[in-house]
């Protein structure tokens, strides 16, 4: 193989068959449960990162369905969310997330930097209730419910809230261990069609696990949560901080 090959072929690893197609990525029928607690402010400042500036102590943990999505197929996730703030914008600082699909780890971690780990999310509906559970291997780390779709929310706030900015933080290491690539990186989501979105009471348990430690933001009120059905892209990002080159 030719140097030339190399580098027009060098999108994925491993080089001879990749463990993911090129992106974007479409998803059909996602669906979100999304349980937004209040938490520690100091604990929230410890784990998210400068520029990023938290504005209040709260954290939105959810469980994402994803039975149709380009490339990646039928999984599920699970994982912490950060309302944050960079440069006068409100967003969202994806501090873990947890799945049951090697693919989308892979491409996940190499491609924006998303913190996704190994593990066994689901999101099922049990009668009334919508349920939503984490475990590592046979230990429970997480575990939410709220009610079947009680009260519709308007679309457009949904479909709104949906296209605010997203950051992650990307970490690629030299050879040895020294880190290469350590950037802050947008992204949003695109071409959004919201086919249902719900309100309803609800509540979420998290315990602690030493690999999976979502329990270090504690959950000390429900304020609120949310059951949302939607298509949508997830967009490719863009580094808006380098850390590498950051003079502090």
């Amino acid at each position: 193989m030719k140097i030339a090959d190399v580098k027009a072929r060098a999108f994925s690893m491993p080089l001879a068959n990749p463990s993911y197609p090129r992106g974007p990525y479409r998803f059909v029928d996602r669906e979100f449960l999304t349980i937004t607690y209040r938490t520690d402010m100091e604990a929230l400042r410890a784990v998210v990162p400068e520029p990023l500036e938290v504005a209040e102590p709260l954290v939105k943990y959810e469980f994402i369905r994803m039975p149709d999505s380009t490339g990646f197929g039928d999984y599920t996730e699970s994982g912490q969310v950060i309302p944050v703030r960079f440069q006068g914008r409100d967003g969202g600082y994806t501090h873990a997330m947890y799945l049951n699909d090697e693919s989308p780890i892979a491409g996940g971690r190499e491609i924006w930097g998303f913190p996704k780990k190994f593990a066994q999310p689901s999101l099922t509906v049990e009668k009334d209730t919508l349920v939503g559970t984490l475990d590592m291997g046979p230990i429970r780390v997480a575990m939410a419910t709220m009610g079947y779709k009680h009260k519709a929310l308007d679309l457009k706030k949904v479909e709104a809230q949906l296209k605010a900015p997203n950051f992650l933080l990307k970490i690629i290491p030299h050879v040895d261990c020294s880190p290469r690539i350590c950037e802050l990186v947008e992204y949003h989501l695109e071409d959004i069609t919201v086919k249902g979105a719900w309100e309803g009471p609800a509540g979420i348990e998290l315990y602690s696990h030493a690999l999976a430690p979502v329990a270090q933001l504690p959950v000390r009120e429900v304020i609120g949560a949310t059951h949302i059905l939607t298509d949508l892209t997830l967009g490719l990002g863009k580094v808006v901080h380098d850390y590498m080159e950051d003079g502090k």
